[in-house]
């Protein structure tokens, strides 16, 4: 009844203790499948510049099968690092689309991480030559690292992680969290020149802020796949001119990706949605020499997906804190 509705908060922690990448992976595969057989809605992006330095965003959408309705506020806020914190911010919240009232209210970063990775993964299964033994990855952050981790368990073949770094020089932080991964039969290599590790690798993710090519399109050979993850806002690119126009595209969204992906710079350019291939209403076939390319902008379908998973577990789990919420008078 309206007098007794309770409002579910989850925390970093509280998440932090339910979620794991099987899990995340299962939710972003359900997102992408629902989003291939028009269960699911994206609606338009906000994304916009904030006189702090910052950027603010929302992405919302629904999946009326599921009485799922909601949205991710999330952005990126550079000063944070100053005060020792993550510059990328996030917040999850599900709704009663029935009533409008707001069922969950989720901390979104770990969710906007493990989602992401995800996403790579998948890509990486349904897309990767699946003897790959190299990865190459441009980045250094929470997010490179672990779509590297992501990259390991979609690929056990893996055996080499060149890893490219903004200043030229080895990072410490990212060669330790790499080695907590516990994964000694592939070796973690800092290269110094991009293109000889873009050409010796045969995966390439890119997740930086990056506003320019990284490495040369000469660089990538045939039989390489790309999963790329910086450009997420218009203006923002990592791969280099000429590149997309060799490769088999596939999008997480074509309209998405088309305003704020790497197809923001190739217009004309044919793709495909993941969705779609996932769920057999477009045909896929990867020859070995094919360059392929997954332009990842992050959907919310992934985001609600897997707060409702995570809702669902924390209220089975009796985690999380419920507070009185009800309806005004």
């Amino acid at each position: 009844m309206p007098h007794h509705a309770q409002l579910l908060l989850l925390d970093r922690d509280a998440i932090a203790g339910l979620l794991t990448p099987a899990i995340a992976l299962e939710a972003v595969s359900t997102a992408f499948t629902l989003r291939g057989s028009d269960q699911g809605r994206i609606f338009p992006v906000v994304r916009e510049a904030l006189a702090t330095g910052g950027v603010f965003g929302i992405k919302s959408g629904d999946v009326a099968s599921r009485d799922l309705l909601g949205f991710k506020a999330a952005g990126f806020w550079p000063s944070n690092r100053e005060l020792g914190g993550e510059p990328h911010q996030a917040t999850v919240i599900l709704f009663d689309p029935a009533t409008g009232r707001p069922r969950a209210i989720l901390d979104g970063n770990a969710i906007t991480t493990v989602r992401t990775a995800a996403a790579g993964e998948l890509g990486l299964r349904t897309l990767a030559r699946q003897d790959s033994a190299s990865v190459c990855v441009f980045g250094t952050g929470v997010q490179a690292s672990a779509q590297l981790a992501a990259a390991l368990r979609a690929l056990p073949s893996l055996r080499e992680a060149r890893y490219i770094t903004r200043t030229g020089q080895p990072d410490e932080n990212f060669a330790a969290r790499y080695a907590a991964l516990g994964a000694p039969h592939c070796t973690l290599i800092h290269a110094a020149d991009a293109d000889a590790a873009v050409t010796a690798s045969d995966i390439v993710i890119t997740a930086t802020p990056a506003r320019g090519p990284l490495f040369s399109a000469s660089a990538v050979r045939p039989g390489t796949h790309l999963n790329c993850v910086g450009a997420d806002t218009c203006g923002k690119r990592e791969l280099p001119d000429g590149l997309l126009q060799r490769a088999q595209v596939v999008v997480d969204d074509q309209t998405q990706a088309s305003a704020l992906g790497e197809m923001q710079w190739a217009n004309g350019v044919a793709c495909i949605q993941l969705g779609q291939l996932l769920t057999g209403r477009t045909a896929f076939a990867r020859a070995a020499g094919d360059i392929t390319v997954f332009d990842m902008t992050g959907l919310a379908l992934q985001d609600l997906v897997l707060g409702e998973y995570l809702e669902k577990a924390a209220r089975r789990a009796g985690v999380g804190l419920s507070i009185p919420w009800p309806w005004q008078a």
